[in-house]
């Protein structure tokens, strides 16, 4: 006789009313604890930009992501300028901790955010300030390349949700964040103070991560065994991405480390891509 399981669903997943009533508690739950942790949280800034230049990168704002309309695009460009005032200049002492949501905070239409793309469940949508992970991908990528470790850090696991369009880093080294509760964070555990840099043009995000001495090691970010497969007529995208460790005096590579493994569901048309098929016994 087979026995069926039934799966329990969540509170937060009963209705929208459950839903809201969870977000409510996630958030005030984070705020309290920002409240008692706010000493060792990345605040301050300045203007100067440290004398070393540790990792620079630009991120195109305008990306065409399948049939998602161009006007939430528009609006992402808006919400992204409003927001790097916010980070610009930070400075992370030693044993100090970034926050993006602690220095961003919530985005609100009164504070000139629009409607914005954003990805809720597994599919695209849209609310107030959409386009933050746009930032907080910017900036995970900069701190990929530091000594400094990543201690909150968000997928939006399993899916792979648009085609590539000038795609310039792995997929796969994205972020996922959801005010507050969802943060990206990373704590500064060096000897050195290091700065970001960041803004906006017209066409790109723009980032900077400075630091008041050398770093001894650079990095190397890099995807291998990359491919598309066909799973029980799913298709995925599948991959592994490396950060390679090398030491700046001697050139010598250090470690070689696997930080992410994908197996992504693909969410959009997969017409045109080489996919392999699945092995049939």
């Amino acid at each position: 006789m087979e026995m069926t399981i039934i799966k329990r669903r969540l509170f937060c997943e009963i209705s929208p009313l459950t839903y809201a009533i969870s977000e409510k508690k996630c958030i005030f739950l984070r705020s309290v604890k920002n409240l008692l942790t706010a000493r060792h949280l990345a605040a301050s800034k300045q203007e100067e930009p440290l004398e070393y230049l540790i990792y620079k990168h630009n991120s195109l704002i305008r990306r065409r992501l399948g049939n998602v309309n161009m006007a939430l695009q528009e609006n992402k460009a808006v919400n992204l300028s409003l927001a790097a005032p916010r980070i610009n200049g930070i400075i992370i002492r030693p044993h100090e901790t970034f926050s993006f949501w602690y220095l961003v905070g919530k985005l609100t239409e009164k504070k000139g955010f629009k409607e914005g793309l954003t990805i809720f469940a597994d599919h695209p949508s849209s609310g107030v300030g959409g386009g933050m992970c746009q930032m907080t991908n910017l900036i995970h990528w900069m701190i990929l390349h530091s000594d400094m470790d990543i201690t909150e850090h968000h997928h939006h696991d399993g899916l792979d949700l648009f085609p590539d369009f000038q795609r310039k880093i792995p997929f796969g080294t994205g972020t996922s964040i959801m005010y507050n509760y969802l943060d990206y964070r990373f704590t500064n555990n060096t000897d050195r103070t290091y700065q970001l840099l960041v803004h906006t043009t017209d066409e790109y995000l723009c980032g900077e991560l400075r630091a008041d001495k050398r770093q001894r090691y650079k990095y190397h970010i890099s995807a291998e065994n990359v491919f598309f497969s066909r799973e029980n007529g799913t298709v995925y995208r599948n991959g592994e991405i490396y950060r390679d460790k090398v030491d700046c005096k001697t050139g010598n590579h250090i470690e070689k480390k696997l930080i992410r493994k994908n197996h992504a569901k693909v969410m959009y048309d997969t017409a045109g891509l080489e996919i392999r098929e699945e092995a049939h016994s």
